[in-house]
């Protein structure tokens, strides 16, 4: 079985340091590098890209609402033209960095509050996907398992890879726990790493009331920003590989061969 690790990475700001990045692309195999939106800047995409391409990480897009001010976790109603705008200029945006260091982007994955929204809204899911497909139809969309933007994605064609989230609790709609949550959070690298090799082992989601909820999963996030961020990469890639299951990056996963 091929699983992905994904990471968002390069997200530079007040709320988020950089500084595990290095040794987080070290580990993970697929990068979603911040593309100034909501974080990052022209010098920390340059410098994530050089490391992702040394350690032989594939790199996407990250594309978030244009609010830094808030990580692009505030909820925006924007209109089809103006959705469609902030996708495109930030996969260009991160393309042509990438392509000075000799680079391809492989990926695009949402962030934040356009993500949580696209999930839900099939309209805003089409807009995203569409967007995608108009920059390169061959770009692989990254997207939460059982979402809109799967069920968009799939209908338009698109090559879909489907997540699981490492350090996050589900509810029994299969829905990530709110952040404002007691129990949103999985802080044990331990309890971590056991969290995800059941599901990909069950091939379904763990909620938190212990259902279980059948679904495909291509790739596990992990998140960066977290005070054990590293330690739970590592529990993840090492229970992975104990399990019998082979890491790839995301463009050299079988299924988009």
């Amino acid at each position: 079985m091929e699983i992905n690790i994904n990471c968002d990475l390069g997200e530079s700001s007040k709320f988020h340091s950089t500084e595990n990045d290095p040794l987080l692309l070290n580990i993970v195999n697929s990068a979603n590098i911040a593309c100034g939106y909501h974080a990052g800047d022209k010098i920390t995409m340059e410098k994530t890209i050089e490391i992702s391409k040394k350690n032989k990480v594939s790199i996407g897009a990250h594309p978030s609402f244009k609010d830094r001010e808030n990580f692009g976790r505030k909820r925006l109603n924007l209109s089809n033209w103006e959705i469609t705008k902030l996708i495109t200029e930030q996969i260009k945006l991160l393309s042509d960095i990438a392509a000075s260091k000799e680079m391809k982007i492989t990926h695009v994955k949402p962030h934040g509050a356009l993500n949580n929204m696209a999930c839900e809204d099939y309209d805003l899911a089409k807009t995203i996907s569409e967007s995608i497909i108009k920059i390169n139809k061959d770009l692989i969309f990254l997207v939460p398992t059982g979402s809109k933007m799967e069920k968009v994605g799939k209908n338009l064609g698109m090559k879909i890879a489907t997540e699981i989230f490492a350090d996050r609790n589900y509810e029994d709609d299969g829905n990530l726990v709110l952040r404002s949550k007691k129990n949103a959070m999985i802080t044990d690298p331990n309890i971590a790493a056991q969290h995800i090799v059941k599901m990909v082992k069950n091939k379904a989601l763990n909620c938190y009331s212990g259902k279980q909820i059948p679904c495909q999963i291509d790739s596990v996030c992990v998140h960066g920003d977290g005070q054990n961020a590293v330690k739970t990469a590592k529990k993840i890639k090492e229970g992975l590989i104990r399990s019998g299951v082979t890491l790839k990056t995301l463009d050299k996963m079988k299924k988009f061969i």
